[in-house]
């Protein structure tokens, strides 16, 4: 690939390092991909250090990423592998990937390669200059739709506007950490988890780090735009109560409104008689109104569904098997 060359040609020269590194990669039906995305991150593991692994998370696939992967690690011990007891997405499957992690430095990365594991060095470089998160922004995303690509503009755009923490745009869970960060991650237990929030709400030092983002190496996204949205709700309701207070704002001026059209039509009817009564504008302002609180509703029903979650306190994951 392009973009590997150019790694290839200005690769970081660092010698082997004492420190153990954690690759974190989850894994729904990414059978083609894994022995590629392996080759490609033990070449740069090596160079680095002698003590690595990489964390592979099944994350209930019916392909056979299962079975590959439980091939790859009787291979080679250092690839972990934790099968999930069924599909809890990806942000789950990501924090059982960090539960299960014994790095000193940890990479959460996308199996597909989009990711280039030839930054790792960079990123590494970044880190041993004092910053305790090194993560990934997109400079060009590659194989994207112009659709995808405008949206996520949006939402990062909007999502910044109406929280109290900076969410980096352009940039997605690759990256690394250092087991401070890590272990201050590991404090937060909330059920319904925005990872790319949850790594900028907990602070520390952090710095970007620009690249290319490849074309998927094989098979297709598990993203459609219904759960891109899903997602992007998600992402909004857990770091900001923005949306309660629009909705509180909005009940109050369309109120305002109402008031002020009450006092025109009786001043009206006063000054000049009663008019033949308009049903068309008066079931326009019933639907209006209607509408309107039916969204009131649907925006506290979103934050209520995410009390009722929470308060259960159920395990975030179970796992059915471990492979180390």
């Amino acid at each position: 690939m392009e973009s590997q060359g150019l790694f290839e040609e200005n690769k970081v020269k660092i010698n082997k390092k004492n420190y153990f590194i954690s690759v974190v990669a989850p894994a729904y039906n990414e059978q083609d991909n894994i022995y590629p995305f392996y080759e490609r991150v033990k070449k740069v593991l090596d160079d680095i250090t002698d003590k690595w692994e990489i964390v592979c998370i099944n994350d209930g696939s019916k392909d056979k990423t299962l079975e590959i992967l439980v091939e790859l690690n009787s291979k080679d011990n250092r690839v972990k592998v934790i099968d999930l007891s069924r599909n809890f997405g990806k942000e789950i499957a990501l924090t059982a990937g960090l539960d299960n992690c014994k790095g000193d430095l940890i990479i959460p990365i996308d199996i597909d390669l989009q990711d280039p594991p030839e930054l790792i060095p960079e990123m590494i470089k970044l880190w041993e200059q004092g910053n305790n998160v090194v993560y990934a922004t997109r400079i060009k995303r590659e194989g994207e739709t112009f659709i995808k690509k405008f949206t996520a503009y949006m939402f990062y755009k909007f999502i910044n506007k109406i929280t109290n923490i900076n969410i980096p745009r352009n940039t997605g869970d690759f990256r690394l950490i250092d087991r401070k960060v890590l272990d201050s991650l590991k404090e937060l237990r909330e059920t319904h988890r925005f990872m790319k929030g949850l790594f900028s709400w907990v602070g520390f030092n952090q710095v970007s780090l620009p690249y290319v983002r490849e074309k998927r190496f094989a098979g297709n996204t598990k993203f459609n735009y219904w759960k891109l949205w899903n997602f992007a709700i998600e992402g909004i309701t857990s770091f900001s109560i923005a949306p309660l207070k629009f909705a509180t704002y909005f009940g109050f001026f369309v109120s305002l409104f109402a008031a002020v059209f009450a006092i025109y039509i009786i001043s009206k009817t006063l000054i000049y008689g009663s008019d033949v009564p308009g049903y068309p504008s008066l079931m326009v302002t019933i639907l209006f109104l209607g509408g309107i609180q039916l969204i009131t509703i649907g925006i506290i029903g979103e934050y209520i569904g995410r009390i009722y979650n929470e308060v259960k306190h159920r395990p975030l994951y179970f796992i059915k098997n471990k492979y180390d």
